[in-house]
């Protein structure tokens, strides 16, 4: 078992086919007898030219690569470090974002311990799922991590009484700064055992939220799901909840709108202007001496350079004293220096464990607001595993590769829950625009990713230093990561009519609904009143969240308003796949080491999270 686990974690690129790589093209010069091309043309090849004995030429026409290393490649080790390197920065932010939404909630805002606990076992929790989903989930490049659909609830949960901390109320704002002002009303002392509360009410609702998420994908239901989740339902929905990041990419932006423009610049000049092109970069060997060898340099570490780009002008900027020391000035979070308090507070190493934070307690409003997140990371990952697919070259994951994802998504959200992390892990958008950005597609690359970011979560030192970016480097970020992301799940819309009137509508109904109902909840939070606070609170959580306004309608709409499936995008079949179109196919999503006796079992074949094709 063992050996057969290292060779299923090693998948290597050899004995796959790149689909599309070369055409072969035979050309006969044997005799009369052979078929003589016309207009200069060259004679496809027949199964009857096989050899025998015949003068043949046969040309191979190779295109030109659309991927510099697609998902089965594995880079050489250095490429694949900085590879790793360069996906987990424009992630880091993400775990901050979550770990700043998480501390505010709890009433932890200004204790330091706590914050240091959240962020590891933040890390920690993504880095495994990370690594279980890409290598036994859906097993494509994907990143699992604090991802949107649970930062609306947990903001729309600090609206409520029972989650009202003493000294300050949670706000969206708030989202601007790791380190807050201490508060009047109430010593950290006092609030440390109302915080560990709250976490064990959060925690309880959303292992019972991930029981529920693993049953989903286990029992095979996304595959119900998905004959009635079309493009029309996913692209409002996730949307939406890409579009929420806007209020977060501002907040870190605006800390100097410059730093963060000369980031998205740069990445877009190294990413798009000088796409197709090629860096030379000097090389030597006995054989050859010295050489320039021509390599995509620019276009794979493009998020790499602009992070460095930024941060290097914020140190100009800092050094020069450009940018105020004063705390509360706007400028003092694009500081290089703003935050280096952080590395030496923080421990040199810590374990994240279960049940780190006390007993897991429940709360109802906790559980509805992570049950409301499950169902939208549900229809999220279903469109983040596409346009991971998309992106990569590969067809569409198949529906028991999506079991498997879902399934592997809801272990870690119940995990999440026992340690205390208070939201779950899903499939992350912005590394899917990071993939098409760098063109490096390997999952290689996400499982060297998956162990530093378990690495980091242990010595927390390290990931200190990452912690330190200027805001605006990560606000520039954002706009290039999230802006390819939103346009990934934009590009569902191709596979719809988009000449139907039925689908314009639905489509543009659902959009404006999902960004009204928020803005009206938000300015009308007293309005609802059904004599039961808990189903008020239900139903503030429920029109608060602009994902699931928009998901639910256009789901809704179009599974009642009459239209072909052909019209709303649901007759994709593998059968109706272009293969020119995809540099891999099927063979990536199945377990190729895995023995013959065990595909052939009959709990194989009953289980929806594999394939019922035993030739894979």
């Amino acid at each position: 078992m063992l050996r057969y686990l290292i060779q299923l974690i090693s998948v290597t690129g050899q004995g796959t086919r790149r689909r599309g790589d070369c055409q072969q093209i035979k050309m006969n010069i044997s005799g009369p007898d052979s078929e003589k091309p016309t207009n200069g043309e060259l004679a496809p090849l027949t199964k009857n030219d096989e050899p025998r004995g015949d003068k043949s030429v046969v040309i191979i026409r190779e295109r030109e690569k659309r991927l510099i290393y697609t998902i089965s490649d594995n880079p050489p080790p250095h490429l694949t470090f900085m590879f790793a390197i360069q996906q987990m920065l424009t992630t880091i932010s993400s775990s901050m974002s979550m770990s700043v939404v998480v501390a505010e909630l709890v009433c932890a805002r200004d204790d330091d311990e706590i914050k240091t606990k959240i962020l590891s076992t933040t890390m920690l929790m993504s880095g495994i799922s990370t690594f279980l989903v890409s290598t036994f989930g859906v097993r494509i490049p994907i990143y699992q991590g604090p991802a949107l659909p649970y930062i609306i609830p947990l903001l729309a949960m600090s609206s409520l009484k029972e989650f009202y901390c003493p000294n300050y109320h949670v706000s969206p704002d708030s989202l601007s700064s790791v380190n807050g002002t201490v508060g009047d009303a109430v010593s950290l002392n006092e609030t440390r055992e109302l915080t560990y509360s709250k976490i064990q009410a959060i925690s309880g609702g959303l292992m019972a939220a991930g029981v529920i998420h693993l049953l989903i994908g286990f029992t095979g239901l996304v595959g119900v799901f998905a004959r009635y989740i079309g493009p029309i339902t996913i692209v409002p929905t996730i949307t939406l909840v890409g579009l929420s990041i806007y209020t977060v990419a501002v907040k870190f932006s605006e800390k100097h709108w410059g730093v963060a423009a000369i980031t998205t610049g740069t990445g877009l000049i190294l990413a798009l202007y000088l796409n197709g092109k090629k860096t030379p970069l000097p090389g030597y060997n006995k054989k050859r001496g010295f050489y320039i060898k021509w390599y995509p340099l620019h276009t794979v570490f493009a998020i790499l350079f602009s992070i460095m780009a930024g941060w290097t002008l914020s140190a100009i900027l800092t050094v020069s004293g450009s940018m105020s020391d004063d705390r509360n000035h706007i400028h003092y979070y694009a500081r290089t220096d703003s935050r280096n308090d952080i590395i030496f507070k923080s421990p040199w190493f810590y374990i994240a464990y279960p049940g780190q934070f006390g007993m897991m307690g429940f709360s109802v409003a906790a559980f509805i607001s992570c049950l409301v997140a499950t169902f939208m990371s549900v229809i999220d990952s279903i469109g983040d595993y596409n346009a991971a697919a998309r992106v990569c070259l590969v067809p569409p994951p198949p529906s028991h590769a999506v079991n498997r994802g879902i399934f592997l998504e809801g272990v870690m959200s119940f995990f999440a829950g026992t340690t205390g992390a208070c939201h779950a892990t899903v499939s992350y958008g912005g590394n899917i625009g990071a993939v098409g950005i760098t063109k490096v597609a390997s999952r290689r690359v996400f499982q060297v990713m998956a162990f530093m970011y378990i690495i980091f979560s242990v010595v927390l030192k390290i990931s200190a230093v990452f912690i330190t970016i200027p805001y605006p480097v990560l606000g520039g970020c954002m706009i290039l990561s999230f802006g390819i992301f939103i346009g990934l799940i934009l590009s569902n819309l191709q596979f719809i009519d988009l000449n139907s009137t039925r689908n314009l509508a639905i489509v543009g109904i659902a959009i404006l609904l999902g960004l009204m109902l928020p803005y009206w909840a938000e300015k009308n939070q007293d309005v609802i009143k059904t004599g039961n606070a808990h189903i008020d609170n239900i139903f503030l959580m429920l029109i608060s969240n602009g994902g699931f306004v928009g998901g639910f309608i256009a789901f809704f709409l179009d599974n009642t308003v009459p239209g072909t499936l052909k019209d709303r995008g649901l007759d994709i079949s593998e059968e109706s796949l272009d293969e020119d179109l995809y540099e891999e196919g099927y063979e990536v999503y199945e377990f190729q080491n895995m023995p013959r006796f065990i595909k052939e079992s009959r709990i194989y074949q009953f289980l929806p999270i594999f394939s019922k094709k035993k030739n894979l």
